[in-house]
């Protein structure tokens, strides 16, 4: 089994034949991808995550007064989407336009979907996909002292879209 190189180990050579990743320059170093020639779009993106949950932790929840769980979740993903680029390392500083997380309590989970929109020149699929998974973690953070089996699901990008402005 051939150990992995190091960083003084010269050996590795990067073929960028090998890779399109978006974030990687043609010697292969992470780079910044530049929008400034791309036109300005009303962009808009949905992503949507689950924590699944014993049905019992579902129903604490679902009995717990409306805007105590729910409401301190869909606003920590909000908050976050606003810091995506903050936390994101080459991830764009966007202008949100737009920003809503909605969660609802099935039997055993918690579904959420996040939306995202901005007009600028490049999409808003992290901010979206930030603020599920933030409000997903906490939903988790506020009700792991109950379910030790909890667990965050499918996390995914549901819609991208790109209109002229």
């Amino acid at each position: 089994m051939k150990t992995p190189p190091t960083v003084d180990d010269p050996s590795p050579v990067y073929d960028p034949s090998m890779s399109e990743l978006s974030h990687i320059g043609d010697a292969g170093d992470v780079t910044m991808v530049d929008v400034g020639d791309k036109p300005v779009s009303r962009r808009r993106a949905v992503a949507t995550a689950t924590v699944q949950m014993a049905a019992a932790t579902a129903e604490t929840i679902r009995a717990l007064p409306k805007g105590d769980a729910l409401v301190t979740a869909q606003l920590a993903g909000i908050m976050a989407a606003k810091r995506t680029a903050e936390l994101i390392p080459l991830c764009h500083p966007l202008p949100v336009t737009y920003l809503d997380v909605h969660l609802e309590v099935g039997d055993s989970t918690v579904k959420i979907q996040a939306t995202a929109e901005t007009t600028a020149q490049t999409g808003v699929e992290m901010e979206a996909l930030v603020a599920a998974t933030v409000a997903a973690l906490t939903v988790y953070d506020m009700a792991k002292a109950v379910d030790k089996e909890m667990r965050i699901d499918a996390v995914r990008l549901v819609e991208k879209t790109k209109e002229p402005v």
